[in-house]
C-alpha cells in the first residue's frame, strides 16, 4: 500500500506521488506573527509535522518550506499602535512561535519571511498587470481581476460565474464569503509602514506573499501545499489564481488541509473564555508531550474536541508508553527470542504504517502501539519475554515515536522555560499559579523517577537496604507507586 490522503483540489482521496523521483517539495502556510499561537493553530502545525515525519519515514527526501507572515493588516495596525517598526513588533512573536513549536517537538522546515521578498512580490504583480490579470487603482493599489481567471473556485468548489467584474474589497481580513477582486498591493494610508518598489509605495497583500515565496523555493509547480481548513477560501484559492495566471502551469498538485478544533464542545473564542495559547496550557500545569499527543490523536480531517479530561487521558497514555519503554530497557530478561513477540513487533509496525498510509489515520496508529504494549506487558508478567524480543519491541516503539515524538522525557525543563517567560513578562500572578505550585511542590519528572528507581535497585543489589527503603519512601511521598515483579520494577503515579 502507498500513501493516500485527501486532496482538497480533486475532492477525493488519492495516492500521493511526487513530481520528481523520491523528492517531495512541500509548502505549508505558517503563522502570522502578531500574537501568541493558540492550540487551534498548533493542531494544524502538528498535523503537518506528522505528515512531514511520515513522508521521511516512508523513504522520501523532503524540501519543506514554511512562511512567516510578518506583514499584514493586523501587524501594520498593531505596530503603529505600539509605536514600533514592523520588524520590532513581529520579532517578539516570531521568536515565541519558534519556541512554542520546539516545545511541541515540531520539526523546523526552511523558513521564509514575507518582508525579505517584497521586491520580488512587486515584480510578480507587474508581470500580472502586463498579462492583463492585475490592474492599478487611483490610489496606487493593485488588484487581481478574478473574472479573467476561469478556474477560480476549483479548490473551494464554489461557483463564481455571476460575479461582478471589477468589484473590489479593500482589506485582507475580509469576510470569507466575499467573492470580489482581491488586493495584490496596497498603497499606504497616512502613518502606515510602506516599501518603495518598482510599482510604487505600499505593501503586499496577504495572498501574493505565499505565491512568490513558494515558487521561489520550490518552482512554478510543486508537489504539496498544506495549511488549516480556514485557508481554503480565500487564501489558497487566491494563491492558485494569481500563480497559475502568471505561469500557465498547475501550482500545487496536492492540497492538504487540517480541520480546526472545538474546545469543550464549543468553537474557541476569547469571548467564551475558552481561548488557549500553548503557554496558557503549560502554565496550568499541562505537559507539552500531553498537548502534542492529544492534538495528534484525532485524524487531521476529523473534528477534534479539545477537553481537559482528554488532556489528562493523553498524559496517562504518554506515561504508559514511557513506563513500558523503561520496563523494556531495565528488566533482566533471559537470553534468546520468542517468535510470538517478534511477530507482535512486526505486525505492530505494519499496522502503524498501514494506518498512516490511509489518509494519516493517527488514531489507528496509536491504537496499534497500545495493543502491542498490552500484549507485551502481559508477556513480561508471565515470563515469556527474552532479550531479543525486547529489542524488537523497542524498535516498534521507536517507529511510533519517529512520528508522534512524545517519549523523550523533557517536559519539565520546557515547562520551566515557559514559567521563566511568564515571570519575565510579570504574568505569573495572572496565569502561572498552577505551574508555580507544581514546581514548588517538587513534583518529580518521569526521568527523575526512573533515575531514583535505578538508584534504589543499585542500593538493594549492594545490600544497602536502608538507602533502598529511603528512596522508596521518597517516591511514595511524591505520589509514585512502585511495584516489584520478577522481571523488574514498574511504577505509576497515584
Amino acid at each position: 500500500m502507498a500513501l493516500r490522503f485527501y486532496n482538497t483540489l480533486s475532492g477525493k482521496i488519492e495516492e500521493f506521488r511526487p513530481l520528481q523521483d523520491n523528492q517531495v517539495r512541500m509548502y505549508a502556510c505558517g503563522p502570522t506573527v502578531y500574537d501568541y499561537g493558540h492550540i487551534g493553530n498548533f493542531r494544524t502545525f502538528i498535523a503537518v509535522d506528522v505528515l512531514r515525519r511520515f513522508l521521511r519515514q516512508s523513504g522520501y527526501t523532503l524540501h519543506h518550506v514554511m512562511n512567516i507572515t510578518d506583514v499584514d493588516d493586523k501587524i501594520i495596525r498593531n505596530s503603529s499602535r505600539d509605536g514600533l517598526t514592523v520588524k520590532q513588533y513581529t520579532a517578539k512573536y516570531e521568536k515565541a512561535f519558534l519556541e512554542d513549536a520546539s516545545t511541541l517537538n515540531i520539526e523546523q522546515p526552511v523558513l521564509v519571511r514575507a518582508t525579505d521578498h517584497i521586491p520580488e512580490m512587486a515584480q510578480f504583480i507587474a508581470r500580472l498587470e502586463q498579462k492583463g490579470f492585475a490592474y492599478r487603482t487611483e490610489d496606487g493599489s493593485y488588484y487581481f481581476r478574478i473574472a479573467k481567471f476561469p478556474g477560480y473556485g476549483k479548490l473551494s468548489k464554489r461557483d463564481f460565474a455571476g460575479m461582478e467584474d471589477g468589484a473590489r474589497v479593500d482589506v485582507d481580513d475580509y469576510d470569507k464569503d466575499s467573492a470580489r477582486d482581491f488586493a495584490l498591493w496596497k498603497s499606504p494610508k497616512p502613518g502606515e509602514a510602506f516599501w518603495e518598489t518598482i510599482i510604487g509605495r505600499g505593501r503586499p497583500g496577504w495572498h501574493i506573499e505565499c505565491s512568490v515565496m513558494s515558487m521561489r523555493e520550490l518552482g512554478e509547480s510543486f508537489d504539496l501545499h498544506a495549511g488549516g481548513e480556514d485557508l481554503i477560501f480565500p487564501h489558497h484559492e487566491n494563491e492558485i489564481a494569481q500563480s497559475e495566471a502568471l505561469t500557465g502551469k498547475p501550482f500545487a498538485r496536492f492540497w492538504f488541509h487540517a480541520r480546526f478544533l472545538l474546545v469543550e464542545g464549543e468553537k474557541m473564542s476569547k469571548s467564551l473564555g475558552n481561548f488557549f495559547t500553548l503557554r496558557d496550557l503549560v502554565l496550568k500545569g499541562h505537559k507539552p508531550s500531553s498537548i502534542r499527543y492529544l492534538l495528534s490523536s484525532v485524524p487531521y480531517r476529523n473534528q477534534l474536541n479539545f477537553t481537559f479530561d482528554g488532556l489528562k487521558q493523553a498524559a496517562t497514555s504518554v506515561e504508559r508508553l514511557r513506563n513500558f519503554r523503561f520496563r523494556l530497557t531495565t528488566a533482566n530478561f533471559p537470553p534468546g527470542a520468542s517468535e510470538s513477540m517478534a511477530q507482535l513487533a512486526r505486525e505492530t509496525i505494519e499496522r502503524m504504517k498501514s494506518a498512516l498510509e490511509d489518509d494519516l489515520n493517527t488514531a489507528q496508529a496509536q491504537a496499534a502501539i497500545f495493543e502491542m504494549v498490552r500484549k507485551a506487558n502481559a508477556a513480561i508478567d508471565s515470563g515469556e519475554i527474552r532479550t531479543d524480543d525486547a529489542a524488537k519491541l523497542l524498535t516498534a516503539l521507536e517507529k511510533f515515536d519517529q512520528i508522534f515524538a512524545v517519549l523523550k522525557d523533557d517536559d519539565v525543563p520546557k515547562m520551566n522555560s515557559i514559567l521563566d517567560w511568564a515571570r519575565a513578562e510579570a504574568r505569573e500572578k495572572e496565569i502561572g499559579k498552577e505551574l508555580i505550585e507544581i514546581v514548588q511542590s517538587g513534583e518529580l519528572s518521569d526521568a527523575q523517577v526512573n533515575q531514583k528507581i535505578v538508584e534504589m535497585e543499585q542500593a538493594r543489589r549492594g545490600r544497602n537496604f536502608s538507602k533502598s527503603d529511603a528512596i522508596r519512601a521518597e517516591l511514595a511521598s511524591a505520589g509514585i507507586v512502585v511495584e516489584n515483579t520478577k522481571d523488574g520494577v514498574r511504577w505509576k503515579r497515584k
